[in-house]
């Protein structure tokens, strides 16, 4: 079989690349049929909520790792279009299984809890264990500033079905409540809102990956390529994706029962567990990057992926809404959700305004990150 020649610096699939920063999440795979098994034979939820949870970490590896290789060998325009159609995946496919499950509010706390998430958990990681040993780090600006200002403006956006229904309908859900039905008027405002998040997401990737790409395109290194062909990583990726899918369903399956059983409410659930092993493997090349003094990169990430969430993701599930679960979804969030939206954002752009950090920059950020899941948590 012919394909193009291996860079022997290379690491390979074996032993000792599962012992690297980059292997471990390999290590939980066995979870995967494990999660499986004990689903089959009615274990308790919780221990099936937790080893499924654990076993979406190994699948989203596989498929961030499989769209890297295709955007490596897809020139930039077309990467960065895989990139951020992938980048997501799983916590896309989770919530739509959730969906189907009439777990609205489930999905609503796991939108805002993948923003806040890549904002203050994610970033501030990066900051932090980028910035030991260093006096500072420094990052595009311009960049950086695009992002957050579509994160601002899509959060302001996502704000406006709640702040309609808390005005001219029943008001706020409560964070405890596990499916609520609103009217019509603000369903459809919900699905006008998702329109022009989505025309706006559009718009966005025209401006990053064509007009603007080189403000985009920071150096990714080639030093962790695996140097898949084009097919094995079409494989990899529609692997990842059945497996993401079979992981995500008995996930959603085991939440209602599984929250109940270890005393944790849906919301926080959705906000923090589902949010974090969604993105477990996208978080954690954010901070190695990070080590590597590639902050440009490790702030793309971040603030990059909260914005994907909020102009695609959020969007996209509004629209699916219509046509699978119950009822659609309304974008009407929770007093908790839109203040820890809101001051994430805020503190986002802040943060990022000088085009520099330091460690204790990213103590910050996860300390407000601790203090949000703390409310969540007694919510």
């Amino acid at each position: 079989m012919t394909g193009e020649p291996r860079n022997p610096n290379q690491p390979k699939l074996n032993a000792s690349f599962l012992r690297t920063p980059d292997g471990w999440p390999y290590l939980l795979a066995p979870l995967i049929p494990l999660a499986v098994a004990l689903d089959l034979a009615g274990a308790s939820a919780s221990i099936v909520f937790l080893v499924s949870a654990l076993g979406i970490v190994p699948t989203a590896a596989l498929m961030g790792r499989a769209t890297e290789e295709l955007a490596a060998r897809s020139g930039p325009g077309i990467g960065g279009l895989l990139n951020v159609t992938f980048g997501n995946a799983p916590e896309l496919i989770i919530a739509l299984f959730a969906l189907g499950q009439g777990l609205h509010e489930v999905v609503k706390a796991s939108i805002i809890g993948s923003i806040i998430g890549n904002i203050l958990l994610v970033l501030g990681a990066a900051m932090l264990a980028g910035g030991l040993g260093r006096e500072k780090q420094t990052f595009s600006k311009t960049g950086a500033s695009v992002q957050t200002s579509m994160l601002l403006l899509a959060a302001a956006a996502l704000l406006m079905p709640a702040i309609f229904e808390l005005v001219e309908g029943k008001g706020l859900p409560q964070p405890g409540a596990e499916i609520v039905h609103y009217g019509s008027t603000v369903e459809h405002l919900s699905l006008a809102v998702a329109i022009v998040l989505i025309a706006t997401y559009v718009l966005g990737l025209v401006f990053s990956l064509k007009t603007h790409r080189d403000i985009f395109n920071p150096d990714y290194g080639d030093e962790d390529s695996w140097g898949w062909s084009t097919r094995t990583s079409v494989i990899a990726l529609a692997i990842a994706g059945v497996l993401v899918g079979v992981m995500s369903e008995v996930l959603v399956g085991s939440i209602t029962e599984a929250s109940h059983a270890v005393g944790l409410s849906e919301f926080f659930i959705g906000a923090i567990v589902v949010a974090i092993v969604g993105n477990a493997a996208e978080h954690w090349v954010a901070v190695l990057v990070a080590m590597k003094n590639k902050m440009d990169l490790a702030v793309n990430i971040a603030v990059g992926s909260s914005a994907q969430v909020a102009l695609f993701v959020a969007p996209v599930l509004v629209i699916a809404s219509f046509f699978i679960g119950p009822h659609p979804l309304a974008l009407v969030f929770n007093g908790f959700e839109l203040g820890a939206i809101l001051l994430a954002v805020l503190i986002a752009n802040y943060v990022t305004q000088d085009g520099e950090s330091t460690w204790f920059e990213g103590v910050q950020l996860l300390a407000v990150y601790v203090v949000f899941g703390i409310a969540f948590y007694y919510a």
